[in-house]
């Protein structure tokens, strides 16, 4: 694995002060974590920080959003990107959860504060609060109009909300254990969760009903993704015919990051398992890059790249982040 650098959280506002510093550090496997300082000597006269580094470490370019650092001795570097704008009235404490609508005027956003919000994504200004969900808000996300949300709780509900006026216009049972993770076919008419309890479901929005359980791996699932097949993929055949409610499913993987370690692919019309993989610790997200390759996430650090293709071809792209990887939130 290669080194990485960190970099204090607020570099971006303590080097814009006169002698102001943030601690940097380089860590390679195997080695002592090699610790340094990056210190403001001034601003240019376009308002760019002037900013020196510790011995070990040499700072590149420097403009008013970004810093380019490296480490010689291990021959890595890292661009610093400074944020754009912090919204830090939303939410009071951590933030499980967040999605952007499709024309990217809206943003909505679950807390452990209990909370779930739509915002002006411009500048932060809450526009509507959700309230329904009993317990902690595991997932939200919009469909893809933007005017309409979806979300999953620890209550083993699902529910549609109007982003307009915040109504809860559908309210889905029959989970057994709380949701944590959706995903939406296509344009909406159907939707997929998943849960504690191990299973997965189609959910139609019409009829506010569900089509049935994708699959029952006895294991709590997640995450879950849904993505288009490639076409060299044999997909199963479904035992008998689709209800005319479900919409478009032909085609497309269903994949379940799986607490078991397992990772599963399974045919989203035909129930049918495409492959299954066991990594070194429990999936906790899975997302498709295209047709043929997706990417997962372990509880440990790793992240898997897959070749749908050739499912004997997984390629291990992160190792494990050691200590201080952020921990993910209690299922319990």
């Amino acid at each position: 694995m290669a080194a990485a650098l960190r970099i204090q959280s607020d570099w971006s506002r303590t080097l814009r002060r006169e002698e102001g510093e943030a601690w940097v550090s380089c860590r390679s496997p195997g080695k002592p974590t090699l610790y340094g300082s990056l210190t403001c000597r001034g601003l240019s006269p376009e308002g760019t920080p002037e900013i020196s580094a510790s011995e070990g470490f040499l700072v590149g370019e420097v403009t008013k959003k970004s810093i380019l650092l490296s480490c010689p001795h291990e021959n890595v570097s890292t661009k610093f990107l400074a944020p754009y704008t912090t919204f830090s009235r939303i939410h009071q404490k951590s933030i499980t959860c967040l999605d952007i609508s499709s024309g990217g005027g809206l943003g909505v956003s679950a807390s452990t504060d209990g909370t779930m919000k739509i915002w002006q994504a411009a500048n932060g200004e809450i526009r509507r609060l959700l309230e329904g969900h009993v317990s902690d808000v595991n997932c939200c996300r919009f469909f893809p109009s933007g005017l309409v949300v979806l979300s999953g709780g620890m209550d083993a509900q699902l529910k549609i909300w109007s982003a307009e006026d915040a109504s809860c216009v559908v309210t889905f049972k029959g989970h057994k254990g709380g949701i944590l993770d959706t995903a939406i076919v296509d344009r909406g008419r159907n939707v997929l969760s998943c849960s504690r309890d191990g299973t997965a479901c189609l959910w139609d929005c019409g009829k506010s009903s569900c089509l049935g359980i994708i699959t029952d791996c006895g294991s709590p699932i997640n995450g879950i993704a849904v993505g288009t097949a490639d076409n060299s993929l044999n997909l199963g055949t479904p035992e008998k015919a689709p209800s005319e409610r479900e919409v478009g499913t032909e085609g497309k993987i269903l994949l379940l990051a799986r607490e078991d370690r397992k990772l599963q692919g399974v045919g989203l019309q035909s129930r049918q398992p495409i492959f299954l993989f066991t990594g070194s610790d429990a999936f906790n997200c899975c997302t498709f890059l295209s047709s043929s390759y997706l990417l997962a996430g372990t509880q440990d650090g790793n992240i898997y790249q897959l070749d749908v293709r050739n499912t004997k071809g997984w390629n291990l792209l992160c190792c494990p982040a050691g200590p201080g990887s952020r921990p993910r939130p209690d299922r319990t």
